[in-house]
């Protein structure tokens, strides 16, 4: 088995034991009256955070508590709104996906003055006070598809390519470790010419298609795009073949739609870093759940990402199904 392969095993068993351990606090002793365990998105109609939705309802219905969620729509006043409201209804605890790190600090200020426990599932915060910080490998994950972009490149020939970027807020540390994890793993492999990059602000699909199209237009000879969520890569997918450049611009990129084996086997995609947000949510909400019965839980628990291409989709879709796009298992 190849080096990813083993990493991908280790991984998983792991990522088994995470999982394991977020379900046995959950199912520990219940509060005699059921109180409110509330999960507030960055943006709930996007795949990714719903799917940590799942994950926090899971472990807060096991554990005796019920469970809502609200959206903070990418609005940093929503988010405090929410906040607001969770403490208003007495929740017992909140689970949060920041829209920011920066917004993050407010909304940690007023649960902590209300005595409200949060823990925070992705994104994370520049400060402030948490029970624990669930997140992704970003750096290592990133790092892994650079490298396979890098690999694809090499294999056609096209040593010293310009590349691109599609990334998340850079305001947030995951798009940090995302943006870094990639340019170093492309510098690493002998890729320095990083030709642009543009921040998504409503990672939407018609956002991504003008920013690639733009770029192919200014860069024709540019060979690669890293795009660092999920939605978003239908609208660089379009760019790509409507300038007649399929085949001759690569695509990877963090978070997978459910389509992602077929666009791995036809090449459209060269490989994605697929986050675990079930995983991440239910950890989140066991972490809390732990404190609220008067446990320390791990100040910042890492999950680990399944890097994906076409050789190896098939072993890890198993896997995925579960923690990445939050299915039912069997």
């Amino acid at each position: 088995m190849s080096g990813k392969a083993t990493r991908c095993a280790r991984g998983s068993a792991w990522l088994a034991k995470l999982a394991a351990l977020a379900l046995s606090i959950g199912l520990a002793a219940a509060p005699a009256m059921a109180a409110e365990i509330v999960y507030i998105a960055a943006k709930a109609d996007l795949p990714f955070w719903d799917t940590v939705g799942k994950g926090v309802r899971a472990a807060a219905e096991s554990g005796g508590y019920t469970f809502s969620m609200l959206d903070s729509k990418l609005s940093a006043d929503a988010q405090l709104a929410n906040v607001r409201q969770a403490i208003e209804r007495r929740a017992a605890g909140i689970v949060i996906s920041p829209t920011n790190s920066k917004s993050a600090e407010d909304a940690l200020r007023l649960a902590k003055k209300a005595n409200t426990p949060i823990a925070i599932a992705d994104i994370g915060s520049n400060g402030g006070d948490y029970v624990s910080f669930v997140k992704s490998d970003n750096y290592r994950g990133a790092y892994d598809v650079g490298s396979e972009l890098a690999a694809a490149l090499k294999s056609r020939g096209w040593t010293g390519a310009s590349y691109g970027m599609i990334t998340i807020e850079l305001t947030r540390k995951n798009g940090q470790d995302r943006t870094d994890g990639f340019r170093d793993a492309m510098k690493d492999a002998g890729f320095a010419s990083e030709a642009a990059l543009r921040q998504m602000k409503d990672y939407s699909a018609e956002e991504s298609y003008r920013y690639v199209r733009e770029i192919l237009a200014a860069r024709p000879k540019m060979r690669g795009f890293f795009i660092e969520t999920d939605q978003p890569v239908e609208g660089a997918m379009r760019a790509i073949r409507e300038a007649g450049k399929s085949g001759q611009v690569l695509l990877v990129s963090f978070d997978a739609m459910p389509e992602v084996a077929r666009l791995l086997k036809s090449g459209d995609l060269i490989a994605v870093g697929m986050q675990q947000p079930y995983l991440m949510g239910s950890a989140a909400a066991g972490a809390l759940l732990s404190s609220l019965r008067g446990h320390q839980p791990a100040k910042e628990i890492l999950v680990p990402i399944l890097v994906a291409t076409g050789r190896n989709v098939d072993q890890l879709m198993p896997i995925a199904a579960r923690t990445v796009f939050g299915r039912a298992g069997k």
